[in-house]
């Protein structure tokens, strides 16, 4: 028994424009006796075969697995299901290999190839961070829909639909949930914007708004009626610290944490944490009390190496700069730099760095964390 490869081919497009997931599995060789033949295919969904054949009760049931795992991460997969022992899964190079008792005793392999719909990002605001995130986002694999009172659709004209409201309820109506939300309402109707993302059931949600703000609104909201773990789930302020200022970069930044999000990379939330040194050390603007010895013993050190590669480039005598251990911040330069400025000075240059104000030297020399000075 066989399917038409336009029968497929439709089934797949069906789902597509349905934004349903779906995988198209495709045998690959056959070692006979087996009821599938080499280019046979069929669309799979997680439920099962939508349109096509890919072989008899044997193979379906390790295929299917294979199909939801595939789609629940995105990987496509190469399959052989052979005669062994029932249940039997082993790992052969990049194939996953299943045994399966049964009568024929034919082998067949075939590839899983997952077809996951475009992620879609509701974009609540006619703000100009709003408008930039609607042209940007499309270029990365996001299909943008738009809500905002009063919206101008021609100036979204790369958002695949223009709501004209920020109605809770009629949102709610209009989109699927398990979206990505992002809130650039920007002090027009942000309470409003708010509700509508919340009224979603996203995957997540980013408010384009200071700390302060979004705390105040998170507030406003509960006491308002809404869920307080969905309104603490709010991300806010949204974006990675890229230093953003123009419209066009603050979209940038927050599209930056929508794509993380999505990939399941580890992203820091600039409202809670700095982004971490290349090291994974500790970074605080704060110096880090070290006992003095141990500071005296690393600068003998590093005199000593400056000492030694200035005999092997000339006999003249070079003049190496006292080094004080309490001029060194993750701020004001490393233990040693070539300033060679006394403690005085280097811990007020230290806190100016940081927006703090300067404090006297502490009685503890001091050394910074060892990757926030670029060491």
């Amino acid at each position: 028994m066989s399917t038409s490869s336009h029968d497929v081919i439709a089934a797949a497009q069906r789902l597509q424009e349905q934004g349903q997931p779906y995988a198209l599995v495709s045998v690959l060789r056959v070692q006979p006796p087996a009821s599938a033949r080499p280019g046979d295919k069929a669309v799979v969904t997680a439920d099962g075969i939508a349109s096509g054949w890919i072989g008899g009760g044997c193979a379906q049931p390790a295929v299917l697995k294979t199909v939801r795992q595939a789609l629940a991460d995105g990987r496509a997969r190469m399959i052989r299901i052979a005669p062994s022992e029932e249940g039997q899964v082993r790992e052969l190079d990049d194939v996953l290999e299943f045994g399966m008792a049964c009568h024929s005793g034919g082998t067949i392999e075939l590839f899983v190839d997952p077809v996951l719909p475009r992620a879609r990002l509701v974009v609540i605001g006619d703000s100009p961070v709003a408008v930039s995130m609607a042209a940007l986002a499309p270029r990365v694999g996001f299909d943008v829909c738009v809500v905002a009172h009063g919206a101008d659709a021609s100036r979204f004209v790369d958002a695949v639909e223009v709501v004209d409201t920020d109605d809770a309820a009629a949102v709610a109506e209009r989109m699927a949930p398990g979206a990505f939300v992002v809130v650039a309402t920007q002090g027009r109707r942000d309470v409003q914007g708010l509700r509508a993302a919340l009224a979603l059931d996203a995957r997540t949600v980013w408010f384009v708004a200071s700390a302060r703000k979004a705390q105040v609104l998170r507030a406003s909201l509960v006491e308002a009626g809404a869920d307080a773990q969905a309104a603490a789930a709010i991300v806010a302020p949204a974006g990675q610290p890229i230093g953003a200022q123009t419209p066009e970069e603050i979209a940038l930044s927050v599209l930056a944490s929508v794509v993380a999000t999505r990939r399941g990379a580890a992203v820091a939330n600039p409202a809670v944490a700095t982004q971490a040194p290349l090291d994974a050390a500790p970074m605080a603007c704060a110096p880090t009390a070290v006992p003095r010895a141990q500071v005296s013993s690393a600068a003998a050190a590093a005199r000593a190496r400056l000492q030694a590669r200035a005999a092997a480039s000339s006999d003249a005598p070079v003049a190496t700069p006292p080094i004080d251990a309490a001029a060194g911040s993750c701020c004001g330069g490393a233990v040693g730099d070539a300033t060679g400025a006394p403690a005085a000075m280097a811990a007020p240059a230290a806190a100016a760095c940081c927006g703090t104000e300067a404090t006297p030297a502490p009685a503890l020399a001091t050394v910074p964390p060892p990757s926030c000075c670029g060491g």
